[in-house]
């Protein structure tokens, strides 16, 4: 049975499981939802908004995979703009593509990553620019030891592209002489994280932030549940944490605490 205590290191996704993509993104996009008429429907379903703006950025992804991130934004936001007829200027875009350095960490983030800390190397692997990510770190971030942070503008691909990953265990066997064997890869996104740690063999956890985990970046379990293998899930890394705390203090007692 796989236990917590396998694990030497652990590699994360950012925008969305230590960071809240969600909230940071309407937050941001509030000069045009606040011009919506009233009768524009993500007026009342924020949820379709946030899955709209999310597919016009996957497509970003997916077909310019070396735009760095926060080009990705800014044109996701203007597309989106337009599409409920409202016109977004150059320079409202550039500001909405640099902000994602300021979008809130989820409460448990900080605390939940200092406690891992004490037990496994800490790896980001995010799709996202350098300069967003660096501001993420000295803000929301701020006080969490990473010893490695991947971005997608370092790689010049978006995950889930197999690219990504193979930068990623590249790195834990130069750095720390590490094998994908030592390595839990938790993440929020169904699709972009699980479905391409299924493909490659990737021990992961699933972050599953929202009702049911459901949220418009993360995907659907219902409807990826076979092309996914997590062997844990938590509702948050805070919890995640408190039970990677238990299974070491298991093992130092001599007990077997596995899942």
């Amino acid at each position: 049975m796989a236990s917590l205590t396998d694990f030497k290191a652990i590699s994360f996704d950012c925008y969305g499981t230590l960071i809240d993509w969600e909230a940071g993104i309407i937050a941001a996009a509030a000069p045009v939802l606040s011009q919506l008429p009233s009768t524009h429907p993500y007026n009342s379903d924020r949820f379709a908004f946030m899955k709209r703006f999310n597919e016009h950025q996957r497509t970003l992804e997916i077909d310019t995979p070396n735009m760095p991130y926060n080009d990705v934004l800014a044109t996701s936001y203007m597309h989106v703009a337009a599409e409920a007829g409202i016109n977004v200027s150059s320079i409202e875009a550039a500001r909405f593509g640099r902000g994602a350095r300021d979008w809130p960490a989820f409460l448990d983030t900080v605390h939940g990553l200092q406690t891992l800390k004490k037990h496994y190397k800490l790896i980001i692997i995010s799709n996202v620019d350098d300069d967003n990510i660096a501001g993420t770190l000295k803000g929301p971030l701020a006080g969490v030891e990473f010893d490695a942070v991947l971005t997608a503008q370092q790689i010049g691909s978006y995950k889930p592209d197999h690219r990504n990953f193979a930068h990623l265990f590249g790195v834990i066997k130069e750095r720390f002489g590490l094998s994908t064997r030592d390595l839990l890869h938790t993440a929020k996104s169904l699709p972009v994280d699980h479905v391409p740690a299924k493909e490659l063999g990737l021990t992961s956890a699933w972050i599953a932030r929202g009702q049911d985990g459901l949220s418009a970046m993360g995907g659907d379990i219902r409807e990826l549940k076979d092309k996914v293998a997590f062997k844990w899930r938590y509702p948050s890394i805070g919890v995640m944490a408190e039970d990677v705390e238990r299974a070491f203090y298991s093992k130092a007692q001599g007990d077997t605490y596995t899942v």
